[in-house]
């Protein structure tokens, strides 16, 4: 597993500054980047933008796509890291939004399923990540590493 402060320490030497706008993760990335010295040269904001409106007034993810898609869907993960990123002034911006459980899934959105997307420069990568992980907290640790693993490949 990639380890933050290995990230960080890439990010240092790139002179990139990563800025996080989480759902079903809670804080998590940002807690854990915040846990190691040195965060502070690399790390600007993080944003937990649970529910809808938080992702509509604070992201300023049109209503529409999540009325139409819904909060947990690439539109929205795409919405939530373009607008983060003219937030943020941030190189690197990373956006999750997913259904952690243990409820809240239907056939088409099952427990588990995480879009992670990340905007560095012009670039935009949104992915689609089905965990099977049991437990709420699996879910959640599933998508920290994940995210850390696509950030790392990115930068």
């Amino acid at each position: 597993m990639v380890k933050f402060s290995k990230l960080i320490k890439k990010l240092k030497k790139k002179k990139l500054k990563i800025s996080f706008a989480e759902s079903c993760t809670g804080g998590m990335l940002a807690s854990k980047i915040t846990s190691i010295s040195g965060a502070s040269k690399i790390f600007g904001l993080g944003l937990v933008t649970y529910s809808n409106q938080a992702k509509i007034s604070i992201l300023k993810v049109n209503k529409k796509i999540i009325q139409k898609y819904g909060a947990v869907s690439s539109q929205c993960c795409e919405a939530m890291v373009k607008n983060l990123a003219k937030i943020s002034k941030a190189q690197v911006n990373v956006s999750v939004t997913g259904i952690a459980g243990p409820n809240g899934g239907t056939k088409t959105k099952p427990v588990g399923l995480v879009y992670i997307g990340v905007k560095k420069s012009n670039k935009i990568l949104i992915t689609k990540n089905i965990f099977k992980k049991k437990s709420r907290k699996a879910i959640q640790h599933a998508t920290v590493k994940k995210t850390l693993e696509i950030v790392e490949s990115l930068i």
